[in-house]
């Protein structure tokens, strides 16, 4: 009976112990401040093209929580956060409000805001590709997933306010840096090194290469000046508050 008994208990320790992800011990407060950074992003879009207080937290809600969205769709977890965990629909609603409230002021500090959005975006992608290696979904896909996750809620945003997304229209460094984050996650995990300080380094590699790209005008490269008429060396002309927020 002994035997019987310590038979799987041996084998979920091993198992346990081979589980290379280790959760940040901030994980649902970083998690919590990523979906509010995303949603002033949103909000602020939506205040831009007029829209109502209804608009505006809709508009928060579907940048704070649309990657997370397509994530667990993707990965089968459900129900999807975006509408089961309340912290988190509190964090992009309280986004939206405060936005709709104070956005003349909140107008004025685009750049404060492009950088709590550049965190956001190195959060999405370490959360979404921890997510999907932790179901084990494979390597491949569980990048695949990073990166929607990342770029989900904005390319959501844009859509809905009727704008080409903005990971198709502008070659300023976004989904790049959000691939490479979500590739070094995969990596890591799989080499069995993926503790709190690998992540840690993860976040602030995505986002170093978000910010130097919009500080130093990065941009990935265009298509042959004959194709276009001359114009491969023009990207897309938004402002720089308009970058993955």
């Amino acid at each position: 009976m002994d035997v019987v008994m310590v038979g799987p208990l041996v084998a979920g320790l091993v198992a346990e112990a081979g589980t290379p992800t280790v959760p940040l011990p901030f994980d649902d407060a970083l998690e919590i401040a990523a979906v509010f950074c995303a949603a002033l992003s949103g909000g602020l879009s939506a205040v831009r093209k007029n829209f109502d207080l209804f608009g505006v937290l809709v508009l928060a809600w579907a940048t704070g929580l649309g990657g997370g969205l397509v994530r667990d769709v993707l990965i089968g977890a459900t129900p999807p956060v975006g509408i089961a965990d309340w912290r988190l629909m509190a964090a992009a609603l309280a986004a939206g409000l405060l936005i709709f409230v104070a956005h003349p002021r909140l107008g004025r500090m685009r750049r404060s805001i492009i950088v709590l959005d550049a965190g956001a975006l190195a959060l999405f992608v370490l959360v979404g590709t921890t997510k999907a290696l932790d179901l084990g979904v494979g390597l491949l896909p569980s990048v695949v997933v990073g990166l929607v996750t990342g770029i989900g809620g904005g390319a959501l945003r844009d859509v809905l306010t009727g704008e080409v997304p903005l990971i198709l229209q502008d070659r300023q460094l976004y989904a790049i840096p959000a691939l490479l984050g979500a590739v070094a996650t995969a990596v890591a995990w799989e080499a069995g090194i993926l503790g709190v300080w690998v992540q840690l380094a993860i976040v602030a590699l995505v986002l170093l290469l978000r910010l130097l790209a919009l500080r130093l005008g990065w941009t990935a490269p265009g298509p042959p000046t004959s194709w276009t008429g001359g114009r491969a060396g023009s990207p897309g002309r938004r402002g720089p508050s308009s970058g993955r927020m």
